[in-house]
C-alpha cells in the first residue's frame, strides 16, 4: 500500500520496502497557521520536492492535508497531536507505530509507570542497557554512565575559534531557487509571513547530504566535540557540533545509524569516549526522551505555568531583532538565530531561555517561538525542552532545578562578556548585567515557590544577603520589556 509519508518522515526508514510507492502532500496551510523562519520554510520544502525527484514518489500541493489524501494509505505515527488527530480521522488511513527513534512507546511506558520521577539521566541508563549502546558486558564502556564532568571545559583562553573542520557545505540547485522564488511569492501574493533572514541553505534536504555531513562529523568533529560543548565562542558558532538535528527531524537520517556510526569510531579508536558518550547521550538520552515526554504527559502540559510568568514575548524578541540589543551575548545568539535558524543548545537554554525564564515570558508563548525560528524546531521537540527543562513551568516534574544563571556563568563559558558594555559582576546601575540582576530578580520574584527546591535552597538565602535587593527589583521592573 502507498506510504504517505509527513515532511518529517522523508528517509527509508520509514518506507517497508525500497520500492514502496510513496504520497508527499505539501500543505500550503501549515505556513499559514504560524510565522515560520523563513529558512526554515525554505528547509522543508526543498526536502519534500528533492525526495520526490524519485519517480516512485507522487507530491501533491495542496491547501490541507485532507484534500491530498483521497486514496487508501498507511502513514507512521505522526509526530505531533494535531498531526495524529488528522490521520485517525481521514477515512482509509492505516496508522503504524512511530519510526524515527530508538526507544519504542512501550519501552518507554514500561520503565516511566510506576515512578515518581522520571529523570533523565536514569532513562539514558535504562536505554544503553536495553538497546546495548556502549556497553561492556553488563557494564558501561570505561566504567561510568555519565562523562559530563569531562565535557564541561570553558572555550579555550584567547580562543576565537575551535580550529576544527567545518561541515561540508551544502551546494544549492534549481529546485532551492524554486522554493526561494515560491515563498517570495507566498509573502507578495498570499499574505504569509515570515521572521529571519533568508539565506543560502546550511541544512541537508537529501538522505545523500545527510549522510555525507554525518560521515563528516565522526571522521573529523566528533573527537573534539566533548569537552568544549557546553562552550559559546562568538566567532564559532559551530564548535565542533554535529548541526545534525536538522536531518534526525526530518527523517532522512535514522538515530540509530548516528549512534551506531559514533559507537563504532569509539571502538575502533578514533574517537575519545567522553566525546562519544556525550554525543550518544543527546542523540538517544535526550531526544528519545523528549519526544517519550511529549506523548507520556498530558496534552495540557503545554500549558503548564508553575512560576506565573504571565508577560508577553516583546517585539525585539520576536521579530529576531538582534540590532536593538546591547548585551554581546543576547544579540550575537538573536542574531545567530535570525541568519541560521539555528544555535547550539547552551545558547538556547543559557542565553535565550535564560533570559526568558527571568523575565517571566509566558511558557507557552517561548516554546512556539523556538518552534518556529529554529529549523530542528517541532512541537514535539519544544515542549518538554522548553515548558519543562527551560522555563521551569511544570515545577519540577522533568528537571531537579530551574536553569537560571547570571552574567558569571556566560563570562565562565564564553568569550562574551569581553567588550560588552555590561559588567558581568554588576547587578546595580548603568553598567548592570542584564543575566546578573535578572537572575536576582527572578529568584526575588519566586522566592516562595523555590524556597522548598534543594538545589535552590543556598541561592534562595542569598536574597536574604542582597543589601540591595530592593533596588535590584526595582531596576529590573523599570527595564520590562525594553531590549537589554
Amino acid at each position: 500500500m502507498t506510504r504517505w509519508l509527513f515532511a518529517d518522515q522523508l528517509g527509508p526508514h520509514f518506507l517497508d520496502q525500497p520500492d514502496q510507492e510513496v504520497l508527499l502532500v505539501e500543505s500550503k496551510a501549515v505556513f499559514r497557521r504560524r510565522v515560520f523562519h523563513r529558512q526554515k520554510a525554505h528547509l522543508i520544502l526543498s526536502a519534500l520536492r528533492h525526495r520526490a525527484l524519485d519517480d516512485r514518489v507522487r507530491l501533491v500541493r495542496a491547501e490541507t492535508y485532507a484534500e491530498a489524501v483521497t486514496g487508501a494509505v498507511t502513514v507512521c505515527h505522526p509526530t505531533s497531536r494535531a498531526a495524529r488527530g488528522l490521520v485517525r480521522r481521514l477515512p482509509n488511513v492505516e496508522v503504524l507505530p512511530p519510526r524515527g527513534f530508538v526507544t519504542s512507546p512501550a519501552e518507554f511506558v514500561a520503565w516511566a509507570d510506576g515512578r515518581h520521577d522520571l529523570r533523565q539521566e536514569d532513562f539514558y541508563r535504562h536505554a544503553r542497557r536495553l538497546h546495548g549502546v556502549l556497553m561492556d558486558g553488563d557494564e558501561p564502556a570505561g566504567g561510568r554512565w555519565n562523562l559530563d564532568a569531562e565535557n564541561r571545559e570553558p572555550p579555550p583562553k584567547g580562543a576565537r575559534t575551535l580550529g576544527v573542520a567545518l561541515p561540508p557545505a551544502i551546494v544549492e540547485d534549481q529546485i532551492d531557487q524554486d522554493v526561494r522564488r515560491e515563498l517570495d511569492r507566498w509573502e507578495r501574493e498570499d499574505g504569509i509571513e515570515f521572521v529571519g533572514n533568508d539565506g543560502p541553505r546550511l541544512f541537508p534536504v537529501t538522505r545523500e547530504e545527510a549522510l555525507t555531513r554525518l560521515r563528516h562529523f565522526v571522521a573529523h568533529r566528533l573527537p573534539a566535540f566533548g569537552p568544549h560543548e557546553d562552550a559559546m565562542l562568538a566567532g564559532d558558532p559551530f564548535l565542533a557540533h554535529s548541526m545534525l538535528s536538522a536531518s534526525m527531524n526530518l527523517g532522512l537520517l535514522d538515530p540509530v545509524e548516528v549512534i551506531e556510526a559514533a559507537e563504532a569510531a569509539y571502538r575502533a579508536g578514533d574517537a575519545p569516549l567522553p566525546s562519544v558518550e556525550g554525543f550518544v547521550r543527546q542523540v538517544m538520552g535526550w531526544r528519545d526522551y523528549i519526544w517519550h515526554l511529549y506523548w507520556y504527559f498530558e496534552p495540557s502540559y503545554r500549558r503548564d505555568n508553575e512560576l506565573h510568568a504571565r508577560s508577553e514575548l516583546p517585539a525585539w524578541f520576536a521579530r529576531l531583532d538582534a540590532g536593538a540589543v546591547e548585551a554581546r551575548c543576547l544579540s550575537d545568539v538573536l542574531a545567530g538565530v535570525r541568519d541560521r535558524g539555528w544555535v547550539h543548545h547552551i545558547p538556547r537554554l543559557m542565553v535565550l531561555g535564560n533570559y526568558a525564564l527571568q523575565r517571566g515570558w509566558r511558557p507557552a508563548a517561548v516554546a512556539d517561538w523556538f518552534h518556529r525560528c529554529f529549523v530542528d524546531g517541532y512541537e514535539w521537540v519544544m515542549t518538554a525542552n522548553v515548558i519543562g527543562m527551560s522555563q521551569y513551568a511544570d515545577g519540577g516534574r522533568m528537571s531537579t532545578k530551574p536553569y537560571a544563571a547570571g552574567g558569571a556563568y556566560v563570562n565562565r563559558m564564553s568569550d562574551y562578556c569581553r567588550g560588552c558594555r555590561y559588567d558581568p559582576k554588576a547587578r546595580l546601575g548603568d553598567d548592570a548585567c542584564p543575566y546578573t540582576a535578572g537572575y536576582w530578580s527572578f529568584l526575588a520574584r519566586n522566592e516562595q515557590r523555590l524556597a522548598g527546591n534543594h538545589r535552590m535552597r543556598q541561592a534562595v538565602r542569598g536574597l536574604a544577603r542582597l543589601g540591595d535587593r530592593d533596588a535590584v527589583v526595582e531596576q529590573e521592573e523599570a527595564r520590562g520589556s525594553r531590549a537589554p
